[in-house]
């Protein structure tokens, strides 16, 4: 079973939170994950994948213009059926990741997909809508991301 993961990323911060959220979710046996720069697509893994987790900075409360762009372009993937979660990074926790994620999740539902956060029931890290990587604050944040990963993971292969 594949999961993919697409980020955008200008200073290498949202992809290194990726490649964290990654080696989360080969904490699962039995999954096939490839963390993906929207410029560096491998559409047949992602067309193969059934969970998808979308990555973004946080610009002005919102996901990156590339983000929106992939998205928006996005109608000869198939999406439609498959698990999506949304990750986001900022710069203060001020910063309207929230709502980022969102936006992102909005446009998943449109596409068809299953939304999953990775909730508040097993605890800390709590993962309201997703999970997001504030710059500001250092201390269990690796961590608290390879966690996320590994939900969404469990998450993938229970329900397929």
């Amino acid at each position: 079973m594949k999961i993919s993961i697409l980020y955008s990323s200008k200073t290498g911060k949202t992809e290194r939170v990726a490649k964290l959220i990654e080696e989360g979710v080969k904490r699962v046996q039995g999954i096939e994950v490839k963390a993906m720069n929207l410029n560096e697509i491998d559409k047949e893994f992602i067309d193969d994948s059934k969970g998808i987790i979308f990555g973004t900075p946080t610009y002005y409360a919102n996901m990156s213009w590339e983000m929106k762009k992939w998205i928006d372009e996005s109608s000869s993937f198939n999406l439609e059926g498959k698990l999506g979660a949304a990750f986001s990074t900022a710069n203060s926790i001020a910063g309207g990741s929230d709502i980022a994620l969102l936006a992102i999740l909005n446009h998943l539902m449109v596409k068809g997909m299953l939304v999953y956060s990775g909730g508040v029931a097993f605890g800390k890290p709590k993962t309201h809508l997703g999970y997001v990587h504030i710059n500001e604050i250092v201390e269990n944040e690796d961590e608290n991301a390879r966690i996320f990963g590994e939900r969404i993971a469990k998450k993938v292969s229970q329900i397929f």
